[in-house]
C-alpha cells in the first residue's frame, strides 16, 4: 500500500473542510499524533479507522488508495463493460468517440515534448 499517497490525500481532503488535525482526530476517535503519522506516510491504519476516515471526509475508500490499487487490463475492461452496460447505442458512441479524442489529445501532446 502507498501510504505516502493515502496521507497526502487524506491532508489534503482535511484542508478542504478546514479542519486540523486535532479535530479530524476528535471526531474519529483517535489521537492528533496519530493522523500526523498517517497523514505523513509513517503509520499503517485498520479498515476501520480508514472507513471512518472517507465517511467524515466525504471522500470514497477507492478515492484515498487510488494509488495503491493496481488494475489489471481485463479488470478495466470489466469496469468499462460495467458502466457502458444499459446504456443506449448513442450513448455508448459517445463515449467511445471521447475516449478516441482524449487520446488523439494525448498523442499529440506527447509529440510536442519529444
Amino acid at each position: 500500500m502507498n501510504y505516502d499517497s493515502l496521507g497526502k490525500r487524506l491532508r489534503q481532503e482535511r484542508r478542504k473542510m478546514h479542519w486540523t488535525q486535532e479535530k479530524l482526530a476528535e471526531r474519529i476517535d483517535v489521537s492528533d499524533a496519530y493522523i500526523g503519522q498517517i497523514e505523513r506516510g509513517e503509520r499503517s491504519l485498520s479498515l476501520d479507522t480508514l472507513i471512518r476516515l472517507a465517511n467524515e471526509l466525504g471522500v470514497t475508500v477507492d478515492y484515498l488508495l487510488h494509488d495503491s490499487i493496481e488494475i489489471t487490463d481485463d479488470q478495466f475492461v470489466d469496469q468499462i463493460r460495467q458502466i457502458m452496460m444499459n446504456r443506449s447505442a448513442k450513448e455508448k458512441q459517445m463515449a467511445l468517440d471521447m475516449i478516441k479524442l482524449m487520446f488523439t489529445h494525448l498523442d499529440d501532446l506527447s509529440k510536442t515534448k519529444e
